[in-house]
């Protein structure tokens, strides 16, 4: 039976094909990792629900997190799934340059499509447990999120590093973005769904200003 939540999020993951997408979400979501994996084709889906400071009773979100086929013929399809997305991950490959080179053109074809919804990004720097390899510094990988107005940080999927922190970094940079009102709750569009006891935001909001649904 799957737990009430207060929230839901929808989030992408965007890149290049080959960075490791896929074995970041199955890893996240699941707590698998596979040597060998065929690229995605077109649109793949995962979810998760976590609970935001369990300690203090924080709220239940729960996570959509849409995985994207990085291969140009499938932008057509992905493209209609980046509106309805609240976060998004910019993945690069640390091994491979070009993959970091694209990050600003994932960037402004996201933008372009949510406007006037807001999106909240988080830069990742995928691989890291290929050091030796690495063809991207973190100093110029920090530059670039400090340019795109968002966080960066450094993970691999093979050895688990840094994979729940930055999913967690995501999804609090989203909530408190809701809780100051940066981000609306609005009835034509999914990026931010309010669930089961919607009360977790501030005292001072409206009925009105928070749509409550159980899908």
């Amino acid at each position: 039976m799957e737990v009430p939540w207060q929230f839901q999020f929808r989030i992408i993951a965007l890149g290049d094909s080959t960075v490791g997408k896929s074995s970041l979400l199955r890893r996240y979501t699941e707590d698998q990792f596979t040597t060998t994996s065929d690229p995605t084709v077109g649109v793949d889906f995962y979810t998760r629900t976590v609970t935001m400071d369990p300690e203090r009773g924080g709220p239940v979100i729960k996570l959509q997190l849409w995985d994207t086929a990085g291969q140009e013929k499938f932008r057509c399809i992905t493209k209609s799934y980046y509106r309805n997305s609240v976060g998004g991950l910019l993945v690069f490959d640390l091994t491979s340059r070009a993959s970091f080179e694209h990050i600003k053109g994932w960037y402004t074809e996201v933008v372009e499509h949510v406007i006037p919804n807001k999106i909240i990004f988080l830069l990742i720097g995928h691989k890291n447990d290929r050091i030796e390899e690495r063809k991207v510094s973190r100093d110029e990988a920090e530059k670039l999120a400090h340019s795109l107005g968002c966080k960066y940080m450094e993970t691999s999927a093979k050895t688990n590093s840094n994979v729940e922190r930055a999913f967690e970094l995501l999804t609090r940079s989203i909530y408190e973005s809701l809780k100051m009102g940066d981000i609306i709750l609005r009835s034509d569009w999914d990026g931010v769904k309010a669930g089961y006891n919607t009360r977790a935001l501030e005292p001072e909001e409206t009925e009105t200003e928070v749509k409550k649904c159980q899908c």
